[in-house]
């Protein structure tokens, strides 16, 4: 098989899609912005959790949430990312949060925990929607030679949102009290909703014999997902790239959001209720998850190869951030050790999607996303709630947590590294490019019934 990266169209600059695309330059004003204020919400969520309970099992609780309300919705997700315009989609999606997100106000004593727990729930439930939707729409309003780079710049996005959110978020927890995070959190999606909304985009989705989806989503959304399931079977390469962010998730993220919580609350406590110290956290993360991806694509480019094996090295760079923490020797060696996690799981998060974005056909790309999801979250609550009844029930300490971690860590790398070796690559699909120059409306998306076929 023939290197897919040697008819790669040579890679775009980050300034050049931001400039020359407006309609990614819209989307990424809004994530700008929503991701701003989702931070802000995480940290006062979980500061508020710990204060009014003390627990590290609701603490873990407040995360299981977040990650088993996405998996749920998941099926109908990736089905409404594959059947409506992917656009109306995320604009829907953040009017609905930032109003669910105004009654976290209301969460004041430990008997109203069960509100927090339960627009949390709504909140990330939406979410569901919005993610797969944003991920199968980039590939159709930017071209090919331009998503490695709005991939990594998407990612630094976030990571840099992550390090002002958090860092503020926890000043604002800190210094000021928690509730103000919340208002915040709501204003954001309703301007990111604005912006999303000049996005230029128009498509006529079809149904996978070529004829209009006239029938209802909830009719057809099981067979449809499965449809989707079916195309992973198949395509056992895409199912392992599929498989990353879970891995990630399971091994290393999901417990370690428990365990931040507790090092900021009991361990090195800076503000009130180690809020600040929750923030720096947080901030170090989003500083190593936004400069991993871009450092590491200096030197893979978007050729498919390279982007392969960083992928094992990624597992390789969280290990050794988690070994560095496992003494606790200080704040700042957990935060150098918090940076290199954080560097290695941004790099693998953001080639991994880039390679989906590749190889997966415009046809399913949502229900991909969606199962993609649906694993990450999955596994996410799984890590989380092991997190949290490890610290409340076992005498397993901070230290001994984060070594297995580290161990456990290694498993998929190895795993994904036989991949490599002995299985077989996906091809790209051949599917039309979207324009990118000057003066051309990017984002348009023609009919693509030719290419909705099994």
């Amino acid at each position: 098989m023939a290197e897919t990266h040697r008819s790669a169209p040579a890679q775009a600059g980050y300034w050049s899609v931001l400039r020359n695309n407006p309609s990614y330059r819209s989307l990424w004003l809004g994530e700008v912005v929503s991701l701003f204020g989702d931070w802000f919400n995480l940290i006062a969520s979980a500061a508020l959790v710990s204060h009014l309970t003390g627990s590290g099992t609701a603490v873990g609780g407040m995360f299981v949430v977040r990650m088993l309300a996405p998996f749920l919705v998941s099926p109908l997700a990736g089905v409404v990312a594959d059947r409506f315009n992917r656009k109306w989609v995320l604009i829907f999606s953040d009017l609905s949060r930032g109003l669910v997100v105004l009654g976290f106000l209301l969460v004041r004593n430990p008997s109203q925990v069960w509100i927090l727990y339960a627009l949390t729930a709504v909140q990330l439930g939406i979410s569901g929607f919005f993610f797969p939707a944003r991920n199968a729409i980039l590939p159709d309003i930017v071209s090919r030679r331009q998503l490695g780079a709005a991939n990594a710049l998407s990612a630094a996005t976030w990571s840099v949102m992550l390090a002002l959110g958090a860092a503020m978020g926890g000043v604002v927890a800190g210094e000021w009290g928690i509730y103000p995070a919340f208002v915040v959190d709501s204003l954001s999606f309703f301007v990111s909703a604005a912006f999303i909304s000049r996005i230029h985009y128009r498509t006529q989705l079809f149904s996978e014999n070529g004829k209009p989806k006239d029938e209802t989503v909830l009719a057809a959304a099981l067979g449809q997902y499965t449809e989707g399931l079916r195309y992973l079977r198949h395509n056992l390469d895409v199912f392992a790239i599929a498989l990353h962010k879970g891995a990630v998730s399971l091994t290393v993220t999901g417990i370690f959001q428990v365990i931040q919580v507790i090092l900021a609350e009991r361990v090195f406590v800076i503000g009130e209720g180690g809020g600040t110290s929750l923030g720096l956290l947080y901030a170090v993360a989003g500083v190593g998850t936004g400069l991993g991806p871009i450092l590491a694509r200096r030197f893979t480019g978007d050729r498919d190869r390279p982007l392969r094996l960083t992928l094992t090295l990624s597992y390789l760079i969280s290990v050794a951030g988690l070994l560095i923490m496992v003494p606790l020797a200080s704040f700042p060696l957990v935060l150098f050790g918090t940076f290199l996690r954080a560097a290695g799981g941004g790099t693998n998060w953001v080639f991994s999607t880039q390679l989906l974005q590749h190889l997966v056909p415009d046809r399913v790309r949502g229900r991909v996303f969606s199962t993609e999801f649906a694993i990450f979250t999955l596994t996410n609550a799984v890590s989380v709630a092991l997190g949290g009844w490890l610290l409340d029930n076992t005498g397993l300490g901070l230290p001994a947590m984060l070594f297995w971690m580290a161990v456990l860590s290694l498993v998929p790398a190895a795993a994904w590294t036989g991949w490599l070796l002995f299985g077989k690559r996906s091809t790209p699909p051949v599917e039309p490019q979207v324009q990118e120059q000057e003066g051309a409306e990017p984002g348009l998306v023609e009919n693509r019934s030719d290419l909705r076929h099994s």
